[in-house]
């Protein structure tokens, strides 16, 4: 897997793990072990939250099992073509309340992307592919998956270990490669919002 510190140059001194990460498609089917798994999970527990009311919410499926196609089936045709050599399928989901006091958590899914940004950095340490995305039905998955009110569905993410660019659809290989950033000048102003 081409890692992105050796096609992307950082502004400023970042750790490599940031410039490494990105989120490619072609995965080689092999399977991901509980043990693995359960680490990128624990990954996500730890991450920060406001009151730490912890709203992330993981259901997830692994590849041949039963529960493969309740997410799997939830995917647009296009990731569906890359996603079936997946070793595992993540949906994210938060609360949109707090627990100890039932009013709004307004930062609910900016503390699940917490746990989102956590497991892929834990997913890349491992080896793993992790990529992120929204193309999927959101009101099937709340149905199909049971979801209750008072919870949002936020993504969805695939995990697998890598695999040449090759083993993808044509229309796919040209893009499989670590995208570049804005510039910190285009999302980055000291006081007020000027954009």
């Amino acid at each position: 897997m081409i890692k992105g510190s050796s096609v992307r140059t950082a502004t400023h001194p970042i750790d490599k793990l940031f410039l490494d990460r990105w989120s490619p498609r072609a995965m080689s089917g092999g399977a991901i072990t509980d043990g693995d798994l359960r680490v990128l999970f624990e990954a996500a527990r730890w991450a920060p939250s406001s009151y730490n009311s912890q709203p992330w919410r993981m259901l997830y499926a692994r590849r041949d099992t039963p529960q493969w196609p309740l997410l799997f089936d939830l995917m647009v045709e296009f990731n569906q073509a890359w996603t079936k050599n997946a070793a595992a399928l993540v949906l994210f989901v938060s609360r949109e309340t707090f627990e100890h006091n039932g009013k709004p958590a307004p930062t609910h899914s900016f503390d699940c992307g917490a746990a989102w940004v956590s497991l892929a950095l834990q997913g890349e340490l491992k080896g793993y592919v992790v990529h992120g995305m929204q193309g999927f039905d959101y009101d099937r998955a709340k149905t199909a998956l049971d979801i209750p009110a008072g919870y949002r569905v936020e993504a969805m993410a695939a995990i697998g270990l890598p695999a040449p660019k090759e083993t993808l659809p044509p229309e796919m290989q040209a893009k499989e490669a670590p995208s570049d950033r804005r510039p910190l000048a285009e999302i980055l102003c000291e006081g007020k919002f000027a954009w």
